[in-house]
This record gives structure tokens, sequence and C-alpha cells, in this order.
């Protein structure tokens, strides 16, 4: 079962503070230090600290709204806190799955891959064409919603991440298309964090589950 127990009580200066399970080796691999960001006036999320260890497996769950994608944002350093910071331990590779499509729609899966193949250094696009099973040939924007997904999360595997940051990897894919991918996401000892309001799913493949809502972390027995 997951550690369900996820959040300790108001700290100083109103930030909360995550507990976190140490990894076989001890090692942190991605660390935010009272992170939090607005968006002129509104608090899209309150300040936090947060770690993710070495082969860990971590699900962030909440309503819409709550506060997920900004941390996850945050964690990948596409956003800009407002205040703290994000750490990634030294020579790691962090891959990144926005929710929405991170690819060029006129492309086909095949070269999009390649193209962020080339740009990361790294990667086997043949290989992970065939992984995900996607078309090769036809233009992502002229793909489903799920093989869109999936080309997300095959991009972001590029360089064989020790990191990998899943804004709602599965929220359209069918239950096969779900077990695979998960197969294939946390393998070779990676750490993973990823968000879902697929609280099963969270249950079954997280080892430590972070409630959210309204940008605050919250107890995940009184999410819902």
């Amino acid at each position: 079962m997951p550690n369900l127990g996820c959040t300790i009580g108001p700290m100083p200066g109103g930030v909360r503070h995550e507990t976190h399970t140490t990894s076989a080796d001890g090692r942190t691999l991605v660390r935010a230090h009272g992170v939090a960001k607005r968006f002129g006036r509104r608090q899209a999320l309150a300040p936090l600290d947060l770690e993710l260890g070495s082969g860990e497996t971590v699900a962030l769950v909440g309503p819409n709204g709550a506060g997920k994608s900004t941390l996850i944002s945050l964690l990948a350093r596409a956003l800009e806190p407002s205040a703290g910071h994000v750490e990634w331990a030294d020579g790691i590779r962090v891959g990144w799955a926005p929710q929405r499509p991170a690819q060029y729609g006129r492309l086909s899966a095949r070269e999009n891959l390649e193209l962020f193949a080339r740009l990361e250094g790294a990667g086997d696009p043949r290989a992970l064409l065939a992984q995900f099973e996607l078309p090769s040939d036809r233009p992502s924007e002229q793909l489903s919603v799920g093989n869109r997904q999936r080309l997300n999360v095959a991009i972001a595997l590029l360089g064989e991440p020790e990191v990998l940051l899943l804004d709602e990897p599965t929220a359209s894919l069918d239950p096969a298309q779900r077990r695979r991918l998960w197969e294939t996401a946390a393998g070779d000892g990676r750490s993973v964090l990823f968000a879902t309001q697929h609280l099963e799913e969270a249950e079954r493949h997280a080892g430590r589950i972070i409630a959210l809502r309204d940008g605050e972390l919250v107890p995940y027995e009184g999410l819902f």
C-alpha cells in the first residue's frame, strides 16, 4: 500500500512540508524548497517542499485547478517559481510530458521523435515508435488524442531519463494502453512523479501520494 500520510502541519512562514520516503540508495534526484507560483494576484501554488528519491514513484492527485500541472511544470523547470527554488541532482536527465501535446503537428510521430532525439543528443526513435505502437508517417495533428498522449510520453523518454515527470499521462488511454505505458515508464529503476485523477491508478502504481487542493497540500484521505 502507498504511504497516504503525505502532509504534516503548517511550518513557519506558511510553508507546508510534505513527508518523503528515503530511496533505497538515499539519493534525492529532484528537490523543491518552498516553491510557489502566482499568476498576477492569483496564487496557483502555495509554498511547499518536496523531494523525489531515486527509484521512487509518486502520484500527485487533486481536482481540476488544484495546482498539479503548475507543480510539475516547476519541477521540470519549464516554469519560473514566484518563490523558492528547484534543484536537480548533478548530471541527471529529466523527462517531462506536459498535459497538452508538446510536439509539432505537421510532423509525424517518427519525425517528432527523430527531431527531439537530435535536440537531446540521445535516444532511439525507432525503438520508442515500436514500443508505443505509434503510426509512423501520419502527421501527429491527425493522430487520436490517445496516440498524441503516448507520443508525448515517448518524447519524454528520449535519452533514458533518470526522472520522469508526467502530467495526466493516461487520461485518454484505454486500460490496455495504460498498462503498457506503466510497464515502460517505471522501468529501469526510473523515478516517476505523475499527476492523475484516477485514484485507483495512484494507489496501484505509486509508493507515495501527494494531494493538492486550491494550490495547497491537503491530507489525501479528506481530498474527495
